[in-house]
C-alpha cells in the first residue's frame, strides 16, 4: 500500500519503518502489523466491535457506486457547504471511514485519502478503495492516529463523534490533525435523537451480548417487523394509514427510510432498515451535544469560521484552523 504521508509512531511521535512489507517498527521499539494489507496500530478488538462486523456485512450497502443513487455524495457536499471540487488535490483526513461511502467519493473527486478506522471495518474500506492510486488506509485510534499535528488539509469525521468515549477530546484531536487554514467538517448526534422506548430496552439488553448474537438477533427482529413496515411505508399517503403509521414507527425499533429515501427500493429500504436498526442498537456509546456546544468546543480547539446546521444526524459542522 502506498504512504501518502510519512507514519509516525502514536506512543513517541518518532518515524515509522517499513519492515519486509508485514511490520512498521519505531526505533524505541513498537511494532505494528500489517494484516490483510492493512497497518493495525491498535489491537483488532475493541468497543468497536459491533461497528466491525456491520460494516463488514453490509460492506456495499451503503456505497452509491452500489445504490446507484447520490445519497452519500448529496449528504457530504452538504456538509461541505457547497462543492466537491474544494477536494481535488487536498490531503484529506477521513476518521472513522467506516466501510467507505465517503472514501469512494472523497477518491473520485481527485482527494488524497487517509483513512482510519478503529474497528476491523478498514478490511471492507480496503476492498471497496484498494483501486484507487490516492489512498491509505489502517486500523487506529482517530484520537492517536500516526501522524503528526497539522498534517491534512482537510479533516472529515462523519457519523463518528458521538460513538466515542469523549466527544470533546476526540474534537480536540481532529482539530489537531488540521493545518493552519485547513477545513474540519464534522457531525455529531443533538437532543431530539429518536430513541424510542423500544430502542432503549433492546439496546440496554444488546449491549451486555456477545456482537455476533446482537447481530443475528437484528436480522431477525427486522425480518419479522418488516412487512408491516413495508405495507405502511407503501401505503403512506393514504389518510387512514397515516396516524396509524405514526404510532407504529413509535413503538418499532426498526429504522425506516421511507419518507427520507424514496429512491431506494424495497429490497435497498430493508437492508438498510437492518444495517441502521444493528447500528443503533448496539453502539457502545450514544452522546448528545447541542450547537452552542460544539461551536464551544471547536473554538476551544482553535478553530474559526465556525458555521453549525441542524442536518442529518442532527448537528454539522464547518471550521477553518486558525492562521495563528
Amino acid at each position: 500500500m502506498k504512504e501518502l504521508i510519512p507514519l509516525i509512531c502514536p506512543v513517541h511521535q518518532r518515524q515509522l519503518t517499513l519492515r519486509n512489507d508485514t511490520e512498521y517498527s519505531c526505533p524505541v521499539g513498537c511494532k505494528y502489523p500489517i494484516i490483510h494489507s492493512i497497518p493495525r496500530f491498535v489491537s483488532l478488538k475493541n468497543y468497536a466491535d459491533s461497528f466491525g462486523l456491520q460494516w463488514n456485512e453490509y460492506k456495499k450497502t451503503q456505497l452509491d457506486s452500489f445504490t446507484k443513487t447520490s445519497i452519500s455524495e448529496d449528504r457530504l457536499q452538504r456538509i461541505l457547504g457547497g462543492s466537491l471540487e474544494i477536494l481535488k488535490g487536498k490531503h484529506i483526513l477521513e476518521a472513522g471511514c467506516g466501510a467507505g461511502r465517503f472514501t469512494e467519493i472523497l477518491l473520485n473527486e481527485g482527494g488524497n485519502v487517509f483513512a482510519a478506522d478503529l474497528s476491523t471495518t478498514v478490511e471492507a474500506n480496503y476492498e471497496n478503495c484498494r483501486s484507487f492510486p490516492n489512498y491509505f488506509v489502517c486500523q487506529a485510534d482517530i484520537t492517536s492516529l500516526p501522524v503528526r499535528p497539522e498534517t491534512f488539509d482537510i479533516v472529515i469525521c462523519i457519523g463518528v463523534i458521538q460513538h466515542t468515549p469523549n466527544p470533546e477530546k476526540t474534537m480536540e484531536s481532529l482539530s489537531s490533525y488540521v493545518r493552519p487554514g485547513g477545513l474540519l467538517v464534522i457531525d455529531h448526534y443533538t437532543h431530539g435523537y429518536p430513541e424510542t422506548p423500544s430502542r432503549v430496552i433492546i439496546r440496554s439488553i444488546l449491549l451486555h451480548m456477545n456482537p455476533r448474537f446482537s447481530m443475528k438477533f437484528n436480522k431477525v427482529l427486522t425480518n419479522f417487523l418488516w412487512p408491516v413496515h413495508r405495507f405502511l411505508g407503501i401505503h403512506r399517503k393514504n389518510p387512514w394509514i397515516r396516524g396509524l403509521r405514526s404510532l407504529f414507527l413509535y413503538l418499532s425499533p426498526l429504522v425506516d427510510y421511507h419518507d427520507s429515501y424514496p429512491q431506494l427500493n424495497q429490497e435497498q429500504l430493508k437492508t438498510w432498515a437492518m444495517f441502521d436498526t444493528h447500528d443503533t442498537l448496539t453502539d457502545r456509546f450514544k452522546h448528545l451535544r447541542t450547537g452552542e456546544e460544539i461551536r464551544d468546543q471547536l473554538h476551544r480547539c482553535g478553530m474559526e469560521k465556525i458555521e453549525i446546521t441542524l442536518a442529518g444526524n442532527g448537528i454539522e459542522a464547518r471550521s477553518l484552523k486558525s492562521l495563528k
